[in-house]
């Protein structure tokens, strides 16, 4: 039984979340600075079984790339060279940052721990990532 991993990819810090090992539930995992992203994965899927990473697509609201993009687009190179055997797929991340928020707010998170804690956004983007993902792959 593997995971799956999704990834709301920030310019400062990443929000990761994570299926149970048979696909039933999304999870938020951690949120991490960026920067020790690539590290963070490559460690835990040496941990854990994965059978592939979910990447937040950025994508404007006329379905043209955003400015993280590009960035984005680096990290899933590098994955793809240094781990060809975890796949890594982009999944259309329009709004989730919106949801998130909203789904935040609805948890009754009062404003001051979601003003100290920005990295609980990005971790609740990457859970609705995924969620949204295994409902369009029927999981």
């Amino acid at each position: 039984m593997s995971r799956i991993v999704s990834v709301d990819y920030g310019k400062k810090r990443t929000g990761i979340a994570v299926t149970d090992p048979l696909k039933i539930i999304a999870n938020g995992l951690v949120t991490v600075p960026t920067s020790e992203l690539f590290e963070f994965l490559n460690n835990y899927v040496r941990k854990e079984e994965v059978e592939r990473i979910v990447i937040g697509r950025p994508l404007q609201l006329n379905g043209t790339p955003s400015e993280n993009f590009a960035r984005v687009q680096q990290f899933v190179n590098r994955w793809k060279k240094a781990m060809p055997a975890i796949p890594i797929e982009y999944f259309d991340e329009r709004f989730t940052s919106a949801i998130a928020h909203q789904a935040i707010i609805a948890g009754g998170v009062k404003k001051k721990t979601r003003r100290n804690d920005k990295g609980l956004v990005d971790e609740v983007s990457a859970t609705i990532i995924l969620q949204d993902y295994m409902k369009s792959k029927g999981l």
